[in-house]
């Protein structure tokens, strides 16, 4: 994790949750978080089972050239990642796992940018999961807000255990494993299926490539 907004907003959710898988959503105050409110978002899962934007900040839609809310969450990324991040977000909701996604966006004239995305638990209820996360831009250029991104490329996947791993450090050195497609993945056992990649403590990343 190397984004103040990632960091600072992990340390407030661990916080709030105080040893519990994960803090209900109306202890979250806005005001606590309010340096970051204009790149966070909150997740919900609609009447379809999927993913889809809550709440979404003012850059974060200005980033993407539109209002997220109601905007569904995996269709963010290129098809071949859509439905390994929809399982992710799964086991955010029903896990309550944490993820971080690095990735490079994509504007609709051609430029790039790297990003970093947190999803962090919140307890909504069994019927009512949510998803609380920041989208972090590793350079702020002259055109993002200006130049849509309409395209995203997953560099790495991490899914970690934040009572075992000080996942709010900066810096930690990268681990490379082989990558799954999304057809490796069988469901509903998301998570057992990560276990097909190669677990190092208690971290699993997956790096992602240009190939297809």
């Amino acid at each position: 994790m190397n984004q103040n907004g990632s960091i600072t907003l992990f340390q407030y959710w661990n916080q709030l949750r105080d040893g519990r898988p994960a803090p209900k959503r109306s202890e979250v105050e806005p005001a606590d978080i309010k340096s970051l409110l204009a790149d966070t978002f909150i997740l919900e899962r609609d009447t379809r089972g999927e993913a889809v934007f809550r709440l979404a900040g003012t850059r974060l839609c200005a980033g993407y050239g539109r209002e997220l809310k109601g905007f569904s969450f995996p269709s963010l990324w290129r098809e071949k990642d859509q439905r390994l991040v929809s399982r992710l977000v799964h086991g955010v909701f029903e896990q309550k796992s944490v993820v971080l996604i690095t990735y490079e966006g994509f504007s609709r004239n051609g430029r790039s940018n790297k990003f970093e995305l947190l999803a962090l638990p919140l307890d909504g209820g069994v019927e009512n999961p949510r998803c609380l996360g920041v989208i972090s831009a590793a350079e702020r250029p002259f055109w993002l807000g200006a130049d849509p991104i309409t395209d995203a490329l997953i560099d790495s996947i991490r899914v970690v255990d934040p009572d075992k791993e000080p996942m709010f450090l900066k810096n930690r050195p990268a681990i490379n494993v082989p990558s799954l497609v999304p057809s490796e993945f069988d469901p509903p056992e998301t998570f057992s299926a990560l276990g097909r990649a190669r677990r190092i403590r208690h971290l699993v990343v997956f790096e992602g490539g240009r190939g297809e």
